[in-house]
């Protein structure tokens, strides 16, 4: 019996009929090398062989009594491969946009929580006798960057399927012969959650004391600001985001787009400011959302505000699930037009964001949703997306923009080659766009996914992401830094 953290927890409260919080994968595979040819089967089989090696896929939750505590994991002994992988195949002539699509369909259904939180579909029909694997797995369970390093379980350095090691034996409960794990009763859970509420209380004091201590010291830091000089803003402040035609009450369908990135484009900007492969994804992220928002002649003159989730995963943590989550607020430098002066602006921006962001315990948002109340918290939610309140107030962020770091070299799932994979985070009421961009190998995979009634066409945000980047990229050459 595993206790979930409170922000493990957080992910099952806020979860809404419109608002499912999974992480989603989209992997397309060459078949081409797998040996003696795909087939279906060999594919599930291979998942099956490999589910001990990734803890997530194999434990269910049970919700503790009167909801003195957050919910524990147990582990699921009855498990079956049939119910979470599934075959599925997207139509003619099976392109990218028959395939967002139907990714999109299955981002839009909760997972369901009387069974392990995950299910993946291997996807045939696609272009180039490629298949594609979506994979589906709950917020609770894992972030982004784990679920990274967790993934890999499925993969292999070289086509022919490495032997997994075999499944630890399960250790016997007690002194008798048991036939595997017994599920905690009431009064376990019930005791169990008590311990853990009052320890949770009991840590209120210093959590507040600290809280204090670092909203004074990011308030210091920004009164020493230059007011005259309107590219030092500091970090980014939520609750005060300009509105946009993404931000609103969100809907329960999904719409979903990809685009992709050359790594070392990427690399050969960052490289003569000084910046970062995140300061380029920032810069083209702002530069596409200012050419699709012009377009619709809906750009704020106010920059805009991208929550940048930050793993405080400490080395020593490396093999741990869960989530270890931090949230950076940026600034998106949409009001420049220029696109030299939007990509130095984000840099100063991204510094200010982390320089804030370090004056901040790593684990206060983990903190503070320990204290979360597993009914009110419910209550709390489920009101605030039932009533559509996000279309009351202005917009809390604008949108969520992830980079993760991925392999630069090949895998092969099956011994079927990865060609592409792209990441797709969860959409928040409120913000209907989630940008989560991943490298692998010598590219940068971008995944859009956003909630249909806000943006029913990602694609057109998708198309613009290279747009940007080869318009930095030219204005770079043209006006490299110190040249003016």
């Amino acid at each position: 019996m595993q206790r979930l953290s409170g922000l493990d927890a957080v992910f099952l409260y806020a979860e809404t009929p419109t608002q499912p919080l999974h992480v989603t994968l989209c992997a397309v595979l060459d078949p081409a090398s797998m040996p003696g040819g795909y087939r279906f089967a060999t594919v599930r089989d291979h998942i099956a062989s490999r589910l001990h090696l990734v803890p997530p896929l194999n434990r269910r939750l049970v919700p503790v009594p009167l909801g003195l505590s957050h919910p524990v994991w147990t582990p699921a002994t009855d498990l079956d491969i049939d119910q979470h992988v599934h075959r599925a195949a997207v139509p003619a002539p099976g392109g990218e946009a028959e395939l967002a699509e139907l990714v999109g369909t299955i981002a839009s259904t909760p997972l369901d929580r009387s069974r392990p939180l995950w299910e993946m579909w291997i996807v045939e029909g696609l272009a180039d006798d490629r298949i594609a694997l979506v994979a589906k797995l709950h917020h609770a369970a894992i972030d982004g960057v784990a679920g990274v390093e967790q993934m890999v379980a499925f993969f292999d350095l070289e086509p022919v399927p490495a032997t997994a090691a075999e499944a630890p034996a399960a250790e016997p409960s007690g002194p008798t012969e048991s036939s595997g794990p017994t599920e905690p009763t009431p009064l376990e859970l019930a005791a169990f959650g008590i311990g853990t509420r009052a320890r949770s209380v009991a840590e209120l004091g210093g959590l507040l004391g600290r809280t204090v201590r670092s909203t004074i010291a990011v308030r210091r830091r920004r009164a020493a600001l230059d007011p005259l000089a309107s590219d030092d803003i500091g970090g980014a402040t939520p609750l005060v985001c300009p509105p946009t035609p993404v931000n609103g009450a969100i809907g329960a369908r999904r719409t979903v787009a990809f685009a992709r990135l050359g790594l070392d484009d990427v690399k050969a900007i960052k490289a003569p400011f000084g910046a970062t492969v995140n300061d380029v994804v920032l810069a083209v992220a702002a530069g596409a959302l200012r050419s699709l928002l012009l377009d619709r002649d809906a750009l704020p003159a106010q920059p805009l505000v991208a929550a940048c989730p930050i793993s405080v995963r400490a080395q020593a943590d490396g093999s741990a699930t869960g989530n270890k989550l931090s949230t950076m607020f940026s600034h998106l430098r949409t009001d420049l037009a220029d696109p030299v002066a939007r990509f130095e602006a984000t840099i100063r921006a991204a510094a200010a964001s982390k320089d804030e962001h370090r004056l901040f315990d790593p684990d206060t948002l983990a903190g503070w949703a320990e204290q979360a109340d597993p009914t009110l918290a419910r209550l709390l939610i489920g009101t605030y997306s039932g009533r559509n309140l996000a279309d009351r107030h202005p917009p809390a962020i604008n949108l969520m923009v992830s980079n993760l770091p991925g392999p630069p070299f090949p895998l092969y799932l099956a011994g079927a080659e990865l060609c592409h994979a792209y990441p797709m985070g969860p959409i928040m009421e409120g913000a209907g766009c989630n940008i989560t961009m991943m490298s692998y190998r010598d590219s940068i995979d971008v995944g859009i996914i956003a909630a249909a009634n806000l943006l029913p066409d990602p694609d057109q945000l998708a198309r613009r992401i290279p747009a940007a980047l080869a318009e930095l990229a030219e204005a770079v050459a043209a006006c490299p830094p110190g040249a003016t």
